[in-house]
């Protein structure tokens, strides 16, 4: 967690201690007014008042709220990649659902993680910050509070948070490196289904071929500057190159690999606390190396 502790300058002596805080306390609003109404704002370790005026020398501490989740502990496998005091980053494995819903409570990712604080003795509440389907592999990210959570947001929106994904997909790109400039909307809000049209959404993936497979496949590379709800599947799929096995936009393939071949497999972004650069990437799943393999042989296709 970073160090919410100012001295007041002698160039801010007079200012209101709550102008101060926002300047040197990256928060939120949200954050701000939790902070207030639980008092944990101190003025040379005494709880203040953020109208109060500041002198030179003046301490401003914040004190975190403490959250912690309340999800029924399951055993559901998690897979740390990168853990300590502010962030958490899981190789999620296919066919796990990340986040409970009303309906949906149990069996999820967020049930393991509550086993696995429950082992290490260090709870928090969950934020994910990326979002994964239930069937795609690879990194996710769980701030452990809504510091570390805003920051990575923002980075998101900004683009300084890269995400690389690698996909198995239909047919053979000819092209080494392409980039797809295509909105994406939700014309039906009946069907879970995204697709490319003229009111959709600015999205953007760069693509870059890895492998290319006689039997008719092509191994890619993707980086995205968006993050659209399906934005490869769809992308890839309206270029005519849909991901395996992604039976809901048109490539069924069970024989090949049980769930859609597409893996977040790196992430580049600055730890919101230490402030140095972050680059972790998982390797491929077991399920995506033997579909590939096979293909590769064209064994059983």
């Amino acid at each position: 967690m970073p160090d919410f502790r100012h001295i007041v300058t002698t160039e801010e002596d007079g200012e209101e201690v709550r102008v101060l805080m926002r300047r040197h306390f990256d928060l939120s609003s949200r954050l701000r007014g939790k902070i207030k109404r639980e008092h944990r704002l101190h003025l040379n370790g005494v709880p203040a008042e953020g109208y109060f005026r500041a002198k030179a020398g003046d301490v401003i501490r914040i004190d975190m709220p403490e959250e912690r989740s309340h999800f029924p502990a399951e055993d559901i496998p998690v897979y740390p990649v990168f853990d300590d005091d502010d962030l958490l980053l899981l190789d999620k494995q296919p066919y796990v659902t990340v986040h409970p819903t009303k309906g949906h409570t149990r069996g999820t990712l967020a049930n393991g993680l509550m086993t696995y604080m429950e082992e290490t003795g260090r709870p928090f509440k969950i934020r994910f910050v990326n979002r994964l389907d239930m069937d795609t592999s690879g990194l996710l990210i769980v701030a452990k509070n809504a510091y570390v959570q805003n920051d990575l947001m923002r980075q998101m929106k900004r683009g300084d948070l890269t995400k690389e994904y690698i996909a198995l997909v239909c047919g053979i790109i000819s092209e080494n490196a392409g980039t797809i400039d295509l909105p994406i909307g939700h014309p039906d809000p009946e069907s879970p289904c995204r697709g490319v049209c003229e009111d959709g959404a600015p999205s953007v993936t760069h693509y870059q071929v890895m492998e290319r497979f006689p039997a008719g496949f092509t191994l890619v590379r993707l980086r995205l500057e968006t993050g659209r709800t399906h934005q490869i599947r769809v992308h890839m799929s309206h270029i005519g190159h849909p991901v395996v096995s992604d039976i809901l936009y048109g490539s069924p393939c069970p024989d090949l690999i049980g769930r859609q071949a597409l893996h977040a497999a790196a992430l580049r972004f600055t730890h919101p606390g230490t402030k140095k650069e972050l680059h972790i990437e998982a390797p491929l799943p077991d399920d995506m190396m033997l579909a590939i393999e096979r293909i590769r042989t064209a064994d059983g296709l």
